[in-house]
């Protein structure tokens, strides 16, 4: 089993990264509506933020961390892709790293801006850069918006990537699913 990439495939690292960081996205957006349906006195309604902020800052961490493996390893090669889904795909990877860094900076501003660190499982604690009252409800707003973008440009990814296993027949998503 390969863990770098090569021109015929994804290696074992960038896949678990992809498919970790999209549960992730898509397992945090189902946990942000459900928080919001939460009352006050419901057993999860403050442990549930916390748990959101600690798993927002680990995705970020692997998304950096997936963008800066992306730098160093080789693409597959992608010759067999028409022009524009070529450079489709380049901007649909481009939005995820800007969108979801977007998204923890504005969740981060969200959790700090009142003066209150972001507990990491109790090990350590990461401060506000920024209090300013008021800009809750601007972070808010922009982490739920950029959440909802990232959902629809997750599901256009997720189409095109079925357009091409099922109707093109290529081994566009087999490469991110077996590396081959």
């Amino acid at each position: 089993m390969k863990i770098y990439n090569n021109y015929q495939g994804y290696g074992l690292i960038s896949r678990v990264l992809h498919w970790g960081i999209a549960i992730g996205i898509i397992g945090m957006f189902a946990m942000g509506l459900w928080m919001r349906s939460l009352g006050y006195y419901h057993p999860w309604y403050h442990p549930a933020p916390e748990i959101h902020k600690m798993a927002g800052v680990i995705l970020v961490g692997f998304m950096i961390l997936r963008l800066f493996w992306r730098w160093i390893n080789p693409q597959p090669d992608s010759s067999s892709l028409k022009n524009w889904e070529r450079h489709g795909a380049s901007l649909a990877h481009a939005g995820f790293y800007v969108l979801v860094l977007l998204l923890g900076v504005s969740g981060y501003l969200l959790s700090t801006v009142d003066g209150r660190n972001i507990d990491m499982f109790g090990l350590f604690e990461i401060p506000p850069l920024l209090v300013s009252k008021g800009l809750e409800k601007l972070a808010g707003e922009v982490h739920e918006i950029t959440a909802y973008v990232i959902i629809a440009l997750a599901a256009v990814h997720a189409l095109a990537a079925l357009k091409h296993h099922f109707i093109d027949k290529d081994d566009t998503l087999r490469k991110m699913i077996s590396g081959r």
